[in-house]
């Protein structure tokens, strides 16, 4: 049966994930400090077996960004992330009632964009902002 569960901090699970997206994984340390810094999460069931993630990150006031939503291979295609989507734009909606000019943002995997086009974004570009950056490391 599938369940969701709400701001669940295993790292184990979240280490488990990464790695069956092929994000590889973090040190333990790492994914610890960044579950104990993230303002909201949705983790996905099926009875007792970890089946996908999401998670919100920011001030909740100015600007959010929706990350990490990781889907087991075997359970992809199979709306899984779009129940995560879902729950986690409940909860975007929910901080709206305080200021509705949240910005909310997020990266999408190259290829996966069309996924998130389906929930209202759209590319940076294509809302005259430019494209999205990222430092990248030496």
């Amino acid at each position: 049966m599938i369940n969701i569960n709400e701001n669940n901090k295993n790292i184990d699970e979240f280490n488990l994930l990464y790695d069956s997206v092929g994000w590889g994984s973090y040190d333990e340390n790492i994914s610890k400090k960044a579950l104990e810094n993230t303002f909201y999460s949705v983790s996905v069931y099926d009875d007792d077996k970890i089946i996908g993630y999401g998670r919100l990150i920011g001030d909740t006031i100015c600007f959010m960004y929706i990350h990490d939503i990781m889907v087991m291979p075997e359970y992809q295609s199979k709306k899984i992330g779009t129940m995560i989507m879902n729950k986690l734009l409940e909860k975007i909606e929910e901080l709206k009632k305080e200021n509705p000019d949240i910005r909310v943002y997020l990266g999408a995997s190259k290829g996966r964009e069309s996924f998130y086009e389906q929930f209202g974004f759209v590319r940076r570009i294509d809302a005259d902002l430019g494209y999205g950056m990222i430092l990248k490391g030496k």
